[in-house]
C-alpha cells in the first residue's frame, strides 16, 4: 500500500489533505476536536521525518467567502493538540499561497483558507487542482470522510504527483479496517445493519452477503422483513413497497448459507417521544396502536449469543430509538456485547452516523477495534464501491 513508510519526506513540502470539517459553536470555537486529533499521527511523522506540512481541508458547505465558515477559527485548537504554532493562508492557491508555502522550513505547519471558498473545489477542477499542486512537493491523503467524493483536493490533485502520492495514516488505517471485515477478517464475520430505512442499506446488504456468515438486521427496517412475512407490526415505521426486496434478501441469504437474525421482541410505545408508555411485545405481535422503538430484552440475549461466535464484527446503525434514553437499552447492549467479544480478541469495527454517535454516548469509543471517520465514505466502500481519493492514490 502507497503508505507513509514508503516515501522520504525530508526537505519535502507534503501537501495534505486532512478532514478539518468540526463542529464549531456560535463564538467560531470548536466544540468535537475528533477530527483534529485524529489527522496529528501523520503530521507528526513528516515533520518527525523532516519535512514541512501544508494543510488543506473544507468546513461545510459555504456559499463562497464565508467569515463564519473560516478555517482561521481552528488555529487555536489545531496549535494546542499539535504543540507548535501553526501558520494560516487566508487564500487557498495563488501568490499569496505559494509564498507562504515556499516560505516553510522543516518542521513548520501552514494551514490553508477553506478549500470551499471556490466552486472549482467541488466541481474537480483541473486548473484549481494544479494550482494546489504547486503548492506542495508531494501529496499525501488523509481524509477518509471525503474520499467518496472526485474533488480537486481529494482526486484531481493526485495526478500531478506521479510518483510521490501517498495515504496518511488515518486513510490506511480506514482501508485496512474496512478490508478486514471485507476481505480478510477471521471468520465467523458478522454484519449489524440498524437505522430506519432498508432503501438506505440495500447496496450494503447485497454486496456484503457473500462475504460474511451471520447478519443482525435490527432497528426500523427489521419491520419491513417482519411485516413481509406476515408479522403484525402495529404503527412501527415500514417501508411496504421494499417487503418484496426484504423476502428476496432471505432467500439469498439461505441460498449462500448465511444466517440472517432479526430482533425477536421489541420495548414500544405509543407514541414517539421518550416518556410515552413503553411495553415489551414479540415483534411479530405488536397492537395496533404501538410502534417498535427498541429492540427488547429477548433480542439482547439471542444477539449477544450471536455476537459472541463471532470474530470479525461490522457495526453499522443502532437497534431502535437511542437518542431517547428510555428506548436506548437495545444498542446500548449489543453495544456491551461488542466490546466483551473484542476484548475476546475479535476484531470489531464501528461505522456511519449514528453508530458512531452511540458508541461515543455510551463511551464505548475506545474500547472496539475501530471507529471510522467517514460515514458516507465508509457506506460507499461497504458497497463495493472504489472511492475516487483511493484510486487516485493507487493510479
Amino acid at each position: 500500500m502507497n503508505s507513509l513508510e514508503n516515501l522520504s519526506f525530508d526537505q519535502e513540502r507534503a501537501l495534505i489533505r486532512v478532514d478539518f470539517n468540526v463542529p464549531l459553536d456560535d463564538n467560531g470555537n470548536v466544540t468535537d476536536a475528533t477530527r483534529i486529533a485524529a489527522a496529528l499521527p501523520t503530521i507528526k511523522h513528516i515533520l518527525a521525518a523532516g519535512g514541512s506540512c501544508v494543510l488543506m481541508s473544507h468546513l461545510g458547505r459555504p456559499k463562497g467567502n464565508d467569515p463564519k465558515l473560516s478555517l482561521s477559527q481552528i488555529v487555536s485548537t489545531l496549535e494546542k493538540h499539535l504543540g507548535q504554532a501553526v501558520h494560516f493562508c487566508d487564500e487557498v492557491v495563488g501568490e499569496k499561497a505559494e509564498a507562504q508555502a515556499l516560505a516553510l522550513q522543516p518542521g513548520e505547519v501552514l494551514l490553508l483558507e477553506n478549500l470551499r471558498f471556490h466552486d472549482e473545489e467541488t466541481k474537480g477542477d483541473e486548473a484549481f487542482s494544479a494550482a494546489l499542486a504547486k503548492l506542495g512537493t508531494v501529496y499525501v491523503n488523509d481524509a477518509f470522510g471525503t474520499a467518496h467524493r472526485a474533488h480537486a483536493s481529494t482526486t484531481i490533485v493526485a495526478q500531478f504527483f506521479a510518483e510521490k502520492k501517498c495515504f496518511g495514516h488515518l486513510l490506511a488505517a480506514e482501508i485496512e479496517a474496512i478490508d478486514k471485515v471485507m476481505t480478510s477478517g477471521e471468520k465467523p464475520v458478522l454484519a449489524i445493519l440498524g437505522g430506519a430505512k432498508v432503501s438506505s442499506k440495500i447496496t450494503i446488504i447485497e454486496n456484503i452477503l457473500s462475504k460474511v456468515d451471520h447478519l443482525i438486521i435490527g432497528g426500523g427496517m427489521a419491520f419491513t422483513f417482519i411485516k413481509a412475512q406476515g408479522g403484525s407490526i402495529g404503527k412501527s415505521i415500514c417501508e411496504d413497497d421494499k417487503m418484496p426486496l426484504a423476502l428476496s434478501i432471505l432467500e439469498q441469504a439461505e441460498k449462500l448459507g448465511v444466517k440472517i437474525h432479526l430482533p425477536v421482541d421489541v420495548r414500544a410505545g405509543q407514541d414517539f417521544s421518550n416518556n410515552t408508555p413503553q411495553q415489551v411485545f414479540p415483534i411479530d405481535q405488536i397492537p395496533n396502536d404501538w410502534e417498535g422503538m427498541d429492540a427488547g430484552p429477548a433480542s439482547e440475549e439471542s444477539f449477544d449469543a450471536v455476537v459472541k461466535q463471532a470474530k470479525t464484527i461490522l457495526w453499522n446503525g443502532p437497534l431502535g430509538v437511542f437518542e431517547f434514553p428510555n428506548f436506548n437499552t437495545g444498542t446500548r447492549s449489543l453495544g456491551d456485547s461488542i466490546v466483551a467479544q473484542t476484548e475476546a480478541g475479535a476484531f470489531s469495527l464501528v461505522g456511519g452516523g449514528d453508530s458512531v454517535a452511540a458508541v461515543k454516548l455510551f463511551g464505548l469509543e475506545d474500547k472496539v477495534s475501530y471507529v471510522s471517520t467517514g460515514g458516507g465514505a465508509m457506506l460507499e466502500s461497504l458497497e463495493g464501491k472504489t472511492l475516487p481519493g483511493i484510486a487516485a492514490i493507487l493510479a
